[in-house]
């Protein structure tokens, strides 16, 4: 699979498909940043090789309809902030009426190196999430290079993830190559002991990573729910010896909404112990303040922990430990959600094997 430094990007035009889907209020306004953050480093990348830019993403849900709310523009001013905050310069940033279309074309046509196009959200097109071949082939049409560095979306078999590909020069970026390394480098050969932490709930969801991390992974800690499940769905695993589950919880209205004080010492004594740790799911109602104080104090441990390699991933993971200040104490922040649980499971994702492919 090839990466963005395998290219000669200067003068070219570079089609990068992004993650900007980010979690806005009512009125549009971006709530966490964060995943435009992580792409900048790419964009970085390009803006001092002398490339021509197009960035491409999707946001929300608009199922093939233009939703105002849903529009490009507040990502387009956040971008231009968080580059022109990290790069001291003025930054141009444009964003297109659309993504596809003949309007497009005086954009592209006049697009400078290190200068910047945000095209509107793909998936005001059906032809996005349907993969429509002449859909791609008009996206493809816009650049001479394609890169991919929206990891939460190569599980998905989209136009601008797989279609793409197959009419262009295809790698992937900096982000993503990140996090295929930190993935890895919890797969295969982690230093000892490795201590994977699974929360949340939807068992058959996780399942899959569950078990297969079983095969690497020294301890498995699991919240309240997901032990539940497992135990009320009589799911078999290998080595279930591995798996540690609360020894007690915080009862309200008859339901467990975090896990207690001994199972909070419990698993700090696991993490203590760790060498590497990988942390998916919070351990108890997080939404709720008086119900994060499991899911907290196993956030602190980690954090707190010199010498060891720490992955977190999963939306709620993420958005809990940065509200906590503690973003910057892991080593690596993943972007994906679904894709993330499907490659530690094992699955193919479709947006790196057409990469592969091309390779």
């Amino acid at each position: 699979m090839k990466t963005i430094s395998d290219f000669k990007v200067e003068k070219k035009r570079v089609l990068v498909r992004c993650d900007f889907n980010v979690p806005l209020d009512d009125q549009g306004n971006i709530l966490d940043d964060f995943k435009i953050r992580q792409t900048v480093p790419t964009i970085k990348y390009l803006l001092k090789k002398k490339a021509k830019i197009v960035l491409m993403s999707h946001l929300g849900e608009p199922d093939g309809k233009v939703i105002p709310i849903l529009k490009m523009d507040k990502v387009q001013e956040r971008l231009i902030e968080i580059l022109e905050l990290s790069e001291h310069i003025d930054v141009s940033v444009t964003k297109t009426p659309d993504c596809i279309g003949y309007q497009i074309g005086k954009y592209i046509f006049g697009l400078e190196p290190n200068e910047i196009l945000l095209l509107e959200n793909l998936r005001f097109h059906t032809e996005e999430t349907d993969n429509n071949p002449d859909f791609a082939k008009s996206l493809s049409s816009l650049a001479d290079i394609y890169i991919n560095d929206a990891f939460a979306v190569c599980h998905r078999s989209h136009a601008s993830v797989v279609g793409v590909p197959q009419y262009l020069p295809s790698g992937i970026g900096l982000l993503l190559q990140k996090e295929l390394e930190s993935l890895n480098k919890v797969l295969k050969n982690p230093k000892r002991p490795l201590v994977v932490l699974i929360g949340g709930k939807k068992v058959e969801t996780k399942s899959k990573v569950i078990d297969r991390i079983l095969k690497v992974a020294d301890f498995v800690l699991v919240s309240g729910l997901i032990k539940k499940e497992i135990e009320e769905k009589q799911m078999v695993f290998k080595y279930p010896e591995k798996i540690i589950g609360p020894v007690d919880g915080i009862l309200f209205e008859g339901k467990e909404l975090d896990i207690g004080p001994k199972s909070i010492k419990l698993f700090k004594g696991k993490i203590k112990k760790a060498k590497t740790i990988f942390w998916n799911g919070p351990f108890g109602m997080t939404e709720k303040e008086e119900f994060q104080k499991g899911t907290l104090a196993i956030a602190k441990a980690i954090a707190g922990k010199w010498f060891c390699f720490s992955v977190i991933g999963g939306g709620e993971t993420v958005e809990f430990v940065n509200k906590m200040g503690l973003i910057k104490k892991f080593d690596h922040i993943s972007t994906g959600g679904g894709a993330m649980l499907q490659f530690l499971s094992g699955e193919e994702l479709p947006g790196l094997e057409v990469l592969r492919s091309k390779t």
